[in-house]
């Protein structure tokens, strides 16, 4: 039997792949480890100013990127614009779900929450990214593989610990938690139902990721952790390429927890 090029098998040359919310904190990471290991990288975001500047950034580098304005929000358009990005792109190899929409009263106590409010984040968050799993594994299942990668939380598997806002205007929302452990849950249907076209389907679940928070929510979070610190975009970049992958061939349906074992406590 031929040896095994191992590193080989972490390289995305000659696949291209799409990134919603490429614009974004942990987006735009993933763009780049995506772009790095050589695929052609379609970054999808509503902010055309920083999605340009990465592009720019990108090429820049020698990488494969563009960016295209897409609204995962406008749920009537999602099927249409999967298939108008294939028809550009010609193919479809991996599928990272990283956008975080969310209204403007974001972050409401329950005892603030509008019904409204409610209705409106499950539609712009989980119902957007079931369809965009729909969309892009019925394009996958017609070319016989893919990759799609979904973000879950640790707060999709485990309950809020309210304690760590405690001192801050921060507080974890009640639609965020329904939001993110019907991801975990939808990344296990997909991958059932999609995996004898050779579709994979996984879930990352970041932990808190350091973006300047509050100093006593950090100190008070990074107590709490094994590691005794907040992540960095980095760490969750190299999880998606690797699940991204060919590295990740026999791993459909998993969530993997990026966490610095919060949940593993």
């Amino acid at each position: 039997m031929d040896a095994i090029n191992y590193l080989e098998k972490f390289s995305l040359k000659n696949k291209t792949a799409y990134v919603t919310g490429a614009a974004g904190l942990l987006g735009s990471e993933i763009c780049r480890a995506l772009a790095t290991a050589g695929a052609e990288t379609i970054m999808l975001d509503v902010d055309e100013k920083k999605g340009k500047l990465l592009e720019e950034g990108l090429t820049a580098e020698g990488c494969k990127a563009c960016y295209e304005h897409f609204d995962i929000t406008n749920l009537q358009n999602i099927e249409f614009g999967c298939r108008d990005l294939l028809n550009k792109y010609h193919r479809m190899d991996v599928w990272v779900n990283s956008a975080y929409p969310r209204t403007n009263d974001w972050g409401n106590t329950v005892e603030n929450l509008s019904l409204e409010s409610w209705q409106k984040n499950v539609d712009m968050h989980l119902n957007s990214t079931a369809w965009l799993n729909r969309a892009a594994a019925m394009i996958m299942k017609s070319q016989g593989n893919g990759s799609i990668i979904n973000m879950g939380s640790t707060y999709g598997v485990v309950g809020n610990d309210f304690t760590i806002y405690e001192d801050t205007d921060m507080t974890g929302p009640m639609a965020y938690s329904a939001i993110k452990g019907g991801i975990v849950n939808l990344t296990r249907y997909m991958a059932s139902y999609f995996g004898p076209h050779n579709v994979r389907v996984n879930n990352v679940c970041p932990g808190g990721i350091f973006d300047h928070q509050n100093p006593i929510f950090v100190k008070k979070y990074s107590h709490k952790t094994p590691l005794k610190r907040m992540g960095k975009p980095d760490e969750i970049a190299s999880v998606v390429l690797f699940l991204a992958s060919d590295a990740a061939s026999y791993i459909t349906g998993a969530t993997i927890m990026v966490d610095g074992g919060w949940t593993a406590i």
